[in-house]
């Protein structure tokens, strides 16, 4: 599932391809995937003729900006999305989604003078497509997250720790995997109220964030320490003891209870 490490990828893929490229079509065939009331012949009348200028990223969104004081590109991608330029993906394998090469989940298509395109393929149609997305609706985005910004994000908060941690409104970024590889390395239980952290405790979960984004930067949000071993009869690779499965957040959740408190 593409997360803010997936979606960096997307960008620089987008940002070393498909920059500076007239645009000739837009094919957006699936109208569900379209937000904010966004019509193919909409989209098609904003960015027909343009270029695409900068690509930007904002927790797990990808901001594609355009020529000529146009409208903003903003893709979302749910579990199941993936960014192609010219036949290229952004990433070779999302986890828990099909790798396949299926025409019909190609459900945003933008074609370039030159007769290559942009597209986004997404299997389950969780994603989405809208122009001028409202920034301001996401928290700061978890890549640049200090001790100070998090501490304000905890709060008092007495909602369960990884739950505050998904909450794209208060910080932008971080899905299932991420979150629970942090909160491993960090050894602390996701079901802990998020406001109950020490300031000890806060720094080190601001580290943790930091180290695990750079760790996994190149490899993938499913790649680290603990995913492997997120399945039932799996153990904590750090002392053996039995993973413990919860659902938090609404989300399915792996924690070891030895070390994770």
């Amino acid at each position: 599932m593409p997360e803010l490490i997936e979606i960096e990828a997307y960008r620089r893929l987008a940002e070393a391809k498909a920059l500076g490229r007239p645009i000739a079509e837009v094919v957006a065939p699936d109208a569900w995937w379209l937000k904010g009331g966004l019509t193919a012949g909409a989209l098609s009348d904003a960015l027909v003729g343009r270029v695409f200028t900068a690509a930007r990223r904002t927790g797990k969104r990808l901001l594609l900006e355009t020529s000529g004081a146009g409208p903003l590109l903003g893709l979302r991608f749910g579990m199941t999305g993936k960014l192609l330029v010219d036949g290229t993906a952004g990433v070779d394998e999302l986890i828990y989604s099909s790798n396949r090469d299926v025409g019909a989940w190609d459900r945003l298509m933008v074609v370039f003078d030159d007769g290559g395109d942009l597209r986004v393929r997404d299997a389950r149609r969780l994603g989405g497509a809208e122009l001028e997305p409202d920034e301001a609706r996401l928290g700061p985005d978890a890549a640049g997250l200090t001790p100070a910004v998090l501490a304000r994000v905890l709060g008092t908060s007495r909602a369960p720790l990884k739950a505050r941690l998904m909450d794209q409104a208060r910080v932008s970024g971080l899905g299932n995997l991420l979150v629970d590889e942090i909160l491993y390395r960090s050894g602390l239980d996701p079901a802990r109220p998020a406001g109950s952290l020490d300031p000890a405790e806060v720094r080190r979960l601001a580290g943790w964030i930091r180290r695990t984004l750079d760790r996994l930067g190149d490899l993938g949000s499913h790649a680290g320490e603990v995913g492997p071993a997120r399945r039932p009869g799996g153990v904590c690779p750090r002392d053996g003891t039995p993973l413990v499965r919860r659902t938090i957040g609404g989300r399915t959740t792996w924690s070891c209870p030895t070390h994770q408190r």
